[in-house]
């Protein structure tokens, strides 16, 4: 008896070591089927995904950049025909309703209170109102009659009861070698400075630079309209004509 039974007992733990191998085999062959099946499922899932988001941000990119480019376009456009309007209306339109008058200083001889390039806005004084210290734009008497703008330091009255005035630039050492007698019952007096506008006047002035302002401005904002135009996303019109219809076979 002792003998049979140690057979028995030996035979039934070789069954179950036998049991445990073939669990323990399948339990790997299990692990070993599943990590592959999830390493396909998840790059099936995640490739179309990076598919479909990189055309979306070049999209996206190309759309911003066309914005970006419209509205730069479209202030160049109005800043240009804004300048060209400001100087319209302060060399033409200002000095036939304000009376004023605008000169551009092309020397240093009253700086530092007006340096080259400046404009001097002068409005018409009575000659009896003149008083010494004001600054005056006159016609000298001598060589070129040429335009003058500098400061009173004397007035005389002449024989004939004219007024005849002795300048001088702040920046001269000494004074005009003339005496100019003004003639009229006026003459310009200066009332305010304008810093480095006269240069870009003087810009202004020129033909090429008034016929970029004004050929060009309008056509900066015909070509801004037309990237406006142009910078609408048609895939974001295709996506709302699709969404209509579906929404009408909804009802």
């Amino acid at each position: 008896m002792s003998t049979l039974t140690s057979i028995s007992g030996s035979a039934l733990k070789g069954r179950r070591s036998a049991a445990k191998l073939a669990k323990t085999s399948m339990t790997l062959e299990t692990i070993e089927v599943r990590q592959p099946a999830a390493a396909c499922t998840t790059t099936a899932v995640e490739t179309p995904a990076q598919a479909a988001e990189t055309p979306a941000k070049a999209a996206t990119a190309s759309g911003a950049f066309r914005r970006i480019a419209t509205k730069t376009m479209k202030f160049l456009g109005f800043s240009m025909l804004a300048m060209a309007a400001l100087v319209f209306l302060f060399l033409a339109i200002g000095p036939r309703i304000l009376g004023y008058q605008t000169s551009t200083m092309l020397t240093g001889s009253m700086a530092p209170l007006i340096n080259p390039g400046d404009v001097v806005v002068t409005v018409p004084t009575p000659i009896v109102d003149l008083k010494v210290g004001d600054i005056i734009t006159y016609h000298i008497p001598v060589e070129d009659q040429r335009v003058e703008t500098h400061r009173i330091t004397e007035i005389t009255a002449t024989a004939d009861g004219s007024v005849a005035v002795q300048t001088k630039g702040d920046a001269n050492n000494g004074i005009d070698p003339w005496i100019a007698t003004l003639q009229g019952k006026t003459v310009d007096k200066q009332i305010a400075t304008i810093p480095y506008v006269g240069n870009a006047i003087r810009a202004l002035r020129e033909p090429l630079v008034l016929n970029i302002l004004m050929y060009g401005a309008p056509g900066i904002l015909v070509i801004g309209m037309l990237a406006s135009i142009w910078s609408k996303d048609p895939s974001k019109s295709t996506l709302e004509d699709t969404a209509q219809p579906q929404a009408a076979s909804h009802d």
